[in-house]
């Protein structure tokens, strides 16, 4: 009978951590996430460059307003207790692997979609009226790279056929010895805010909105690669033209038209330049 009280204790105690609440909250968004097309081609080891490197340009963005918050309200009581940045700051791995993909001018080349837009306008709105709120965003995106992290770096490097770890520097940890523990370390000090009613529900309501907004991203994400692949295609298509008589306009013509030559060279770099988990 006392182990029937203590067990019942102890889940009554578990259902109200935040981080058990925002799971809970989550778990069907969490499930559309995991079934976006990007994500999908992750989980079966298809995903490839221009994909990632599309990813990489949007979570540059994301990462960036993110952080830059996070540490504007470092000393914020909602935010005090999960703010780790040597252990987890993703920013700076990220712009090295861009530099990686893109050279040195990487931050002349990235392009993003909206959704990745409207995504940072809300980091940076709440981080100046609800820094609590920041919080999930904190626990959605973090432990949902930490998670998943090793496993999707392995299946970035083997499908894009990186011969190293170069590139791939967004899924490495090296401030965080075990994942396992560190998380545990991370829900027990979430678990730990002091918030009001009000204050939880909003924290739970954005957790929501954080899933939705990474589910846009994705959705995004393989819109603007699909846009862009058509665009190629129909480039390459009519990259040779055919005058009245129906014969070929050799290419040497199209080297040296400069209207010509922009064309191509627009779609071929929109390609290669803005086409660059989520798991809890």
């Amino acid at each position: 009978m006392e182990t029937e009280k203590t067990q019942t204790a102890a889940e009554q105690m578990t259902d109200r951590d935040l981080s058990e609440q925002i799971k809970k909250v989550t778990k069907e968004s969490h499930v559309r996430a995991e079934n976006t097309e990007l994500m999908l081609s992750f989980q079966r080891g298809k995903v490839t460059l221009p994909q990632y490197k599309l990813l990489l340009c949007s979570l540059y963005e994301i990462y960036q307003a993110l952080e830059e918050e996070l540490d504007r309200n470092s000393n914020h009581p909602g935010v005090a207790p999960i703010y780790f940045p040597a252990e987890l700051a993703r920013l700076e791995s990220i712009e090295k692997d861009l530099e990686y993909f893109y050279g040195p001018d990487w931050r002349e080349k990235i392009v993003v979609p909206a959704a990745t837009k409207r995504y940072c306008h809300r980091l940076r709105q709440i981080g100046k009226e609800n820094p609590e709120f920041l919080l999930a965003h904190a626990y959605t995106r973090y432990l949902g790279d930490l998670s998943g992290g090793q496993v999707l770096g392995r299946i970035a490097q083997k499908s894009m056929g990186l011969k190293n770890s170069e590139g791939l520097s967004f899924f490495a940890f090296p401030g965080v010895s075990s994942p396992n523990l560190f998380k545990q370390l991370y829900r027990s000090r979430m678990n730990s805010v002091e918030l009001t009613e009000e204050e939880r529900n909003g924290v739970l309501e954005e957790a929501v909105r954080a899933f939705e907004f990474n589910i846009q991203v994705f959705d995004d994400l393989q819109k603007l690669l699909s846009v862009t692949e058509n665009n190629l295609q129909s480039c390459l298509t009519h990259s040779k033209p055919v005058n009245a008589k129906g014969f070929q306009i050799p290419g040497t013509l199209i080297s040296s038209s400069p209207l010509l030559r922009m064309v191509l060279g627009f779609f071929v770099a929109l390609a290669t330049v803005s086409v660059g988990i989520y798991a809890l």
